[in-house]
């Protein structure tokens, strides 16, 4: 074992700029930036769609090891023997979903959704195997699809030393699981965004949430982003990017041509099948475009969506036949319109909450808060 090994939330201290009452960096609403039309939900996160939770394992060694895991579970009960219907929209495949084929085939998600690093990928699958054989009640369970995503932290990170392990799929699976991880998210520098960067900046774990008006149906809809692309960043329609001199294609070349990748995950309680799902994962992802993101050659922009309701859950073994309540294609707009803002919104904040990162081989540094207050109010925001 490694003893020097911390699994812990990364904390580094950063100069100067705008703080909180309590020494936190803000979310985007602190600064006015409240993008669309439908309100937030009471955590502004994707836990705020009832039953789901998220947990961060975050692994921080020295200077050269920046990396992690994050767990979404859809719901607290045994998701291999009521899997929830889901899909996947892949907007540019230049990454790794494991497990997407057989959700595009059978609609459903049987596992937790785990995100970690590029080259971590396989070690997570098998974890989040072993963790769903050893649930009481999948005893005889000989098959098993683990959906696991990932995005490329080699800058910061030693990805090559393969520093996740199972216990930290474990730990990121058990804090989703405890109370703690129906609440808040944390976001920033965490989980499997630790090593991320995002537009020339530190990025990492972002989320938002939108609750649709009773006369949509009152729903609510949570979405989780891994930032890690690039692009001419964009906030409420500021071109911040071009104001900060930092963005894709630029002459100093500080920011690259927009490679890099984002995982995005929407949550709802909005009975949709597998179809809608599918439209609905497809408009997380043009949610990118609000931000100024490149989609370019070298990065990958997958969504995993997912619905709650109880009613479309599949029974493992189930065979019968039985009466389900779907939601009409006519009345999917809202929830489009919901999970672009969600998805936008998401994305600030993963830059907006993250730290400083000084790492392998490259330092990642944290959006300059004060500037970007300033940009904002420069274009009347």
């Amino acid at each position: 074992m490694r003893s020097l090994l911390l699994l812990v939330l990364a904390v580094v201290s950063w100069e100067g700029g705008w703080q909180s009452d309590d020494g936190s960096r803000p979310r985007a609403r602190d600064l006015g930036i409240a993008p669309g039309v439908f309100p937030a939900g009471a955590r502004n996160a994707i836990t705020d769609v009832r039953g789901v939770r998220v947990g961060h394992a975050t692994i921080v060694e020295g200077t050269n090891v920046h990396t992690g895991v994050t767990a979404i579970l859809p719901h607290g009960g045994n998701l291999f023997q009521e899997k929830v219907t889901g899909a996947v929209f892949v907007g540019n495949a230049f990454g790794k979903l494991a497990g997407s084929t057989q959700v595009r085939e059978l609609g459903t998600i049987e596992t937790p959704i785990v995100l970690t690093n590029t080259l971590s990928v396989g070690t997570a699958a098998e974890s989040v195997v072993a963790w769903t054989l050893e649930q009481p009640g999948n005893e005889r369970v000989q098959s098993v699809n683990a959906l696991v995503g990932e995005t490329n932290d080699g800058g910061l990170n030693d990805i090559r030393g393969l520093h996740v392990k199972r216990e930290h799929v474990y730990e990121a699976i058990r804090r989703a699981k405890s109370e703690e991880g129906a609440g808040a998210v944390e976001e920033g520098s965490v989980g499997a965004g630790a090593g991320t960067m995002c537009f020339g900046w530190k990025g990492g774990i972002g989320t938002s949430s939108r609750v649709l008006p009773q006369r949509y149906g009152g729903y609510t809809l949570g979405v989780l982003v891994q930032t890690n692309f690039g692009g001419v960043l964009t906030m409420d329609g500021v071109p911040v990017g071009k104001e900060l001199g930092r963005y894709a294609f630029s002459p100093r070349g500080d920011a690259g041509s927009g490679d890099g990748s984002c995982m995005i995950v929407v949550a709802t309680d909005a009975p949709l099948d597998a179809r809608d799902l599918g439209r609905l994962a497809a408009r997380a992802v043009f949610g990118l475009a609000r931000t100024g993101s490149s989609f370019s050659n070298g990065s990958g922009e997958f969504a995993i969506a997912f619905t709650t309701s109880p009613e479309l859950r599949a029974k493992f073994g189930e065979t019968a036949p039985r009466t389900r309540s779907i939601l009409p294609a006519e009345a999917t707009s809202p929830l489009f319109e919901a999970a672009l803002e969600a998805t936008e919104e998401a994305v600030y904040n993963s830059l907006l909450k993250a730290t400083t990162v000084k790492g392998k081989s490259a330092t990642a540094e944290a959006i300059p808060v004060d500037r970007v207050k300033e940009i904002l109010k420069k274009y009347g925001r």
